[in-house]
Parts: C-alpha cells; sequence; structure tokens
C-alpha cells in the first residue's frame, strides 16, 4: 500500500466529492461545451497583496482560434477587471517589484512577442523591450528598473528554403521540429523610462538558459542551464549565478550545485545567502525519480536536499518573507497541496490541503498567497488566504456551470490482484440510479508518470452525462505516491498498470455500477499505449480508443524524442532487442478482438503517427473493426478547437456504437 507521509484532514478523506446543487432546468454537458469553459491561470498577486492579476482563455469555435487576456482582481472586494485588451493574447502576468507597473508578454499588430506593461493608475500599455527575434520570458530585478529576459538567438533570414543540417544528438523535439544550434540565453534590460537602451547578453554559448531569478541585492541572476559537454545525452541541468552587469557575455559564472540530476526552480533566500531549488538525485531512472526540494549556499557548496523523507514531488519553492520557511507545490495521493517547510528540512506542514488540485501560487511581500486551484465541480479559480480565510477571488465559469448538470465524483480505494491499494476515481451519470448498472468506461491517463486528480475533468463529465460511469484509475507508475509506486513500471511498461487498471473496472462492478457486459476503455499518450496493452490482454472490452499511442517501440527509435529516455531505460535497441519487443504490444496484436478508434497528428514527434499507422494496418488486416483518424497540421495535443470537437464527437459516437450497443 502507498502510505501517505502526513495523515491529510477530514474533508479530504470522504470518499465522494459534494455535488454542487443544480438549478431544475439544469442540462446535461455536450461536446460544444468545452468551448464555454474559460481556463483560468497564472496567478500573480501584487507587492502590498492588494490585487491578483491572472490570465483568462477564452476559446471561440465560430473563429476556430483561442485568446487569453490579463485580468485583476481586488483582494478586498469584488472588484474585478479586465487589464489586456481583445485582439491579441497575453499571458505571464508579473507586478514590478514596486507595485507600479503590471507587466505581461504578448504580441502585438503581428510582431514578435514582447513585454509590455501597464501603469496601475491608468492609461495604455507601454512596450518595455524592443528584441528583434522577441522575448520568451522575463523576470523583474528588485528595484524594478531593470528587466532579465530570456531570448532566443537569431534565425538566419533567408527567402528561400533551406535543408535541415543536422549534427545534435537530441535533434528533434514535438511542437519545434528539427532542432538547429539556436539557443536561448539571458540578456539584460533597463526599463526606466528614459533609460532604455539595446537589451545586453550576458550569458551564451551551445547551452539554453533559463528560469532568470534576481538576487535580493539585483547584483546576480540565478538560472537554469545543463552545460555538460553533451547536453543533448543527460537531464543534468543545474543552477548557475552570473553577474546582472555581465560584460563577457556568460564567459565568467558560477556553478551553483552539482547534482548529476536535474536542478531548477531557482529561489534566493530574502538576505541573499541561500538557493532553494528542486533537484532529482536519482537521474539515472528518469521520469520515475522523485523531484525533491534542496537548498544550497548562493556562493556555492554543496546543497542539501531537505525533501526526501517526504518521497513526494515538490515544485516551485518560495521563501517566506521573514527566510525561515520554504513553500512549495506538493503532489501526495490523488491531490495538489501548498506546503511549507523550516530552512532546516523540519516541521513540514501542509499550507493549503484538501480534495484540491492546487495548480500554481503567488506570495507578496507580506506573505499574503494567492493561488489557482480546481476541484471535481469547479474549473480553475483563483484564491486568497489560506487555511480556514481562504476565499475565491474569481467565479469566472459561474454562468456556464449555472446551466450544467455534473456528475457525482467519487474518489476510490481499492485492492490490486497483489493486495496493494490503488486510489481513483468513479464519475456518476446525473440521476445516478443505484439499482441499475451503466455501460462504463475506463479511461486512462498520459504520463506514464502523471496522475488523476481532483481537478475539474471535462471529457468524465461529458461521457457521464451520455450515460456512462466512468472510471479513472491511477496505477502503478503514476506520480503521487512515491517514488517505488512510479519505478514500479521500470522496462516492464504494460504488465503491473495493466492489472491496476483492471482491477479499477472490477472494483466499479463489484459495487453495483458498471455492467460487465457493456465496457469500454480508452486513453491520450501514454493512456493510449496502456489502451493498447489492455485489448491484447483481455477481450472484455466492447469498445476501445487509442489516441497518440505506440505499440511498436523498436520502430520509434531515432523517430520520437525519447531517444535517451529510450536508452535509458531498454538499452540501445541492436544491443537489447529483446527487451524493447518483451512489452512492445504490436507483437500480441493478434489476441485484440475489440473494435478500436485510433487517433493522432500528422506532426506528433512526442508519440508519432507512425505507430498508429501500423496498429491500424494490423488490425485492418486481422479483421477487427477499425478506424485512423489523422489530425492535419497537429502535434501531439489538438489544438484545432474545430479538431477538439471532431474528438469529442468520435469518441461518443464510437463508445455509442460498441459499449452501448446504439445504432
Amino acid at each position: 500500500m502507498a502510505n501517505k507521509v502526513i495523515s491529510r484532514s477530514f474533508a479530504a478523506i470522504l470518499t465522494v466529492a459534494a455535488l454542487p446543487a443544480f438549478a431544475q432546468d439544469a442540462r446535461l454537458i455536450e461536446p460544444e461545451d468545452l468551448f464555454g469553459i474559460k481556463a483560468v491561470g497564472s496567478p500573480a498577486i501584487s507587492p502590498d497583496g492588494a490585487w491578483v492579476a491572472y490570465t483568462v482563455r477564452s476559446t471561440s469555435l465560430e473563429d476556430d482560434s483561442s485568446e487569453t487576456r490579463v485580468w485583476m482582481a481586488s483582494t478586498t472586494d469584488d472588484t474585478v477587471l479586465p487589464m489586456s485588451g481583445p485582439g491579441s493574447s497575453a499571458s505571464n502576468p508579473q507586478w514590478s517589484p514596486d507595485g507600479r507597473l503590471l507587466s505581461f508578454l504578448a504580441s502585438r499588430d503581428e510582431g514578435r512577442t514582447q513585454v509590455w506593461a501597464l501603469d496601475r493608475r491608468g492609461g495604455e500599455a507601454r512596450q518595455l523591450t524592443h528584441v528583434e527575434q522577441g522575448v520568451n520570458d522575463y523576470a523583474w530585478s528588485p528595484d524594478a528598473s531593470r528587466l532579465a529576459l530570456v531570448v532566443r538567438d537569431p534565425e538566419e533570414e533567408d527567402d528561400e528554403p533551406r535543408p535541415w543540417v543536422i549534427d545534435r544528438l537530441q535533434f528533434k523535439r514535438d511542437y519545434a521540429g528539427y532542432l538547429d544550434r539556436r539557443r536561448t540565453h539571458l540578456y539584460v534590460q533597463d526599463v526606466e523610462p528614459g533609460a532604455e537602451r539595446e537589451a545586453v547578453q550576458i550569458t551564451s554559448g551551445d547551452y539554453d538558459d533559463s528560469q532568470p531569478a534576481w538576487s535580493p541585492d539585483g547584483r546576480l541572476i540565478a538560472f537554469v542551464s545543463n552545460r555538460t559537454e553533451e547536453p543533448d545525452a543527460n537531464s543534468n541541468s543545474d543552477i548557475w549565478v552570473v553577474a546582472a552587469d555581465n560584460p563577457d557575455a556568460g564567459a565568467t559564472l558560477l556553478r551553483i550545485t552539482d547534482n548529476p540530476g536535474s536542478d531548477s526552480s531557482p529561489a534566493w533566500s530574502p538576505d541573499g545567502r541561500y538557493i532553494a531549488h528542486t533537484s532529482v538525485t536519482e537521474p539515472e531512472i528518469i521520469w520515475y525519480a522523485t523531484q525533491h526540494l534542496a537548498i544550497a549556499p548562493a556562493t556555492g557548496g554543496p546543497a542539501q536536499v531537505l525533501s526526501e523523507r517526504l518521497d513526494r514531488n515538490v515544485g516551485s519553492p518560495r521563501f517566506t518573507p521573514d527566510g525561515e520557511t520554504i513553500l512549495f507545490v506538493y503532489e501526495d495521493s490523488a491531490e495538489r497541496h501548498l506546503a511549507g517547510m523550516d530552512v532546516s528540512g523540519e516541521n513540514f506542514r501542509r499550507v493549503i490541503e484538501g480534495p484540491l488540485s492546487l495548480r500554481g501560487y503567488s506570495m507578496s511581500d507580506g506573505g499574503q498567497i494567492a493561488s489557482l486551484i480546481s476541484e471535481p465541480h469547479l474549473p480553475a479559480e483563483i484564491f486568497f488566504g489560506i487555511g480556514a480565510e481562504r476565499r475565491q477571488l474569481t467565479d469566472t465559469n459561474r454562468p456556464w456551470l449555472d446551466e450544467l448538470q455534473l456528475a457525482e465524483v467519487e474518489n476510490v480505494q481499492f485492492d490490486n490482484p497483489g493486495g496493494m491499494e490503488i486510489e481513483g476515481f468513479i464519475f456518476k451519470p446525473p440521476g445516478f440510479d443505484a439499482s441499475m448498472r451503466y455501460p462504463t468506461l475506463l479511461r486512462i491517463h498520459g504520463g506514464p508518470v502523471a496522475q488523476y486528480d481532483f481537478a475539474f475533468n471535462f471529457e468524465a463529465q461529458l461521457f457521464a452525462a451520455n450515460g456512462y460511469v466512468v472510471v479513472m484509475t491511477n496505477p502503478r507508475g503514476s506520480s503521487g505516491y512515491g517514488r517505488d509506486f512510479s519505478h514500479a513500471l521500470w522496462a516492464n511498461w504494460g504488465v503491473p498498470d495493466t492489472e491496476d487498471v483492471i482491477a479499477g473496472v472490477d472494483h466499479a462492478i463489484e459495487l453495483g455500477y458498471a455492467d460487465p457486459d457493456r465496457l469500454g476503455v480508452g486513453g491520450w499518450s501514454y493512456g493510449g499505449i496502456l489502451t493498447n496493452y489492455v485489448i491484447t490482454k483481455s477481450d472484455r472490452f466492447k469498445g476501445a480508443i487509442t489516441g497518440a499511442s505506440e505499440v511498436l517501440y523498436r520502430a520509434n527509435y531515432g523517430h520520437d524524442h525519447y531517444q535517451r529516455q529510450w536508452e535509458a531505460e531498454l538499452g540501445l535497441p541492436w544491443e537489447t532487442a529483446a527487451a524493447w519487443e518483451r512489452i512492445s504490444p504490436f507483437n500480441d496484436v493478434a489476441n485484440v478482438v475489440t473494435p478500436t478508434l485510433i487517433m493522432g497528428g500528422e506532426h506528433d514527434w512526442n508519440v508519432p503517427i507512425q505507430n498508429s499507422e501500423q496498429l491500424y494496418q494490423a488490425l485492418r488486416r486481422l479483421g477487427v473493426e477499425t478506424q485512423l483518424v489523422v489530425y492535419p497540421d497537429e502535434f501531439h495535443g489538438i489544438s484545432k478547437p474545430a479538431f477538439q470537437l471532431d474528438r469529442l464527437e468520435r469518441y461518443l459516437a464510437w463508445y455509442d456504437k460498441y459499449v452501448k450497443g446504439a445504432q
């Protein structure tokens, strides 16, 4: 059993998420409702704690596009104000440390992305940067006079198409395409009115630099970079420090960490003596390793791992204003909390907890907390405060939610065949009748090192609204349950996790919810991969949907963008062919009898469409009912709203035909 490190509050161990009251005329969710949800994100509290800036992304199915705007909510009353206008998207809102300006990234008038700023007292946005190739990220200096910028090297201009000339070990990446030697580096720019000048480059080399963080005195900038001899061959990013007025473009640097794994998310202590960061201490087990909280002297020296005893992933560390405590996002079981511990590594406590999913937070100069939280019946919204004082600041999706009946969401624990406790969620159709058994869908998360949590899940709500019980489990390989729970999947894909997800279906049958003769299965990414294992091992499912999946792993070597991870887990395919073939579900494809819908993006280099094509060809040759749906110009995630709708409609049509048996 995966024991929790610290017992949760009573509210967090309730088995059923409280169901909101619905209006008598409330309707059921439809596929088009996906575009009625406004995605709230990126909370940024002002230094004085009076306002919280955040982003809201809206999607138009009619225009087949989306737009993100910056908003601002008062922490003292109900005032909510739009801060950026329609017509161009904005992101990454930040307050200048003096609280005078609210800045953001935006691309206006078909130009490159730049930093813009609004004076809190009113007026039009002012463009702070004029970098020819655009700005990827930025951070304010403590005195609000300068910006640290993350900028990619410029591209050679050429009107004629040129061949890609490739010499990197990691030579491709989903969404980016073939990789060249253009790198991202740090620049510093003065932004005080009258003092503006061109941005000055302060790091260089055949490395990518990111996550700039200013020292409290404004003299130094910590950042993250993999500066090993061959960065493409490992995940060894370290924390480095460079002078903000560095005259040699980064030839002079101070290396803060020397851990062989990934160190990132630097955060300075208020006195400038220490840098907190996240640290992966077992890089040899790639994504199965736990991400810990660590602290290192800002002048260099041994880092101390503080969270090793927690055995849970942490992220986004920040010192409290007194410098005594480090706050961080803490993933435990199917929950994401805000937690903290002393700089000594003692006195761990949860600051924001419960059956919820905290997706981000921001802290004022006085230690006030704004957070981004989602719950089973609440898409993410902005909250303010901690403990009993925490209250919801925004209600962006209230008009949409008030129209709908939502599924009851039950948090369940059950045993797998070996007696290990597995956690999951069961969504029940609105109007659920305990005397009936319902057609049931097993939906599997991606990753594999990820998890279903207490966040709002539109897809599951849609299936429930269409009369399905939906079973979502966190099988071995999932995060949130400790290092060993994740590592159980090492070089053994499709074995322990198949046992665990099937146990979730059996649990729903034992509860009397699921009709064992009307079962479906499906997922995207690793959810699709595990679906392929399930249908090669079981004939219980009447319909399957596998999206962006893999089945023949050796065929992907050099084709997807995971060569380093494949080699770490399975070895070189010409040396360890048996290991690759043993876990490839393609080799058991003759066992499949389940009608299977296969889907993916044309340009997906994360999980290339090639394997989906091979699976389709095999099932077609075997006489199994199947279709292959390929979305043009799409990558691993489907971004075009019309295609998102098409995918949901195909999901329902396939399951209705083969699981429900509808005509």
